[in-house]
């Protein structure tokens, strides 16, 4: 019996947003090569996303926390 690890998800998900950081653009040429790079910027915001979640599986339900906050150079003060 296969066990789903939620953890080993997330590292997938990160994995793939770097595959698609770093993956070349292909001789497409016009419209069509800034729809691929729009697609790849969504793909990678996408994934990226999911690759920072802290994930929990509790009761047969997969609980996905994702901090979309703006990041911040100074210490909290509250």
């Amino acid at each position: 019996m296969v066990v789903f690890d939620p953890q080993e998800m997330v590292a997938r998900f990160r994995q793939r947003a770097e595959a698609v950081r770093t993956r070349g653009i292909p001789p497409i040429e016009g419209p069509e090569r800034q729809r691929f790079r729009e697609q790849a910027q969504q793909d990678f915001t996408d994934y990226a996303m999911i690759g920072d979640a802290e994930a929990e599986l509790a009761d047969g339900i997969l609980t996905l926390r994702i901090d979309l906050r703006p990041k911040t150079g100074s210490a909290d003060t509250g």
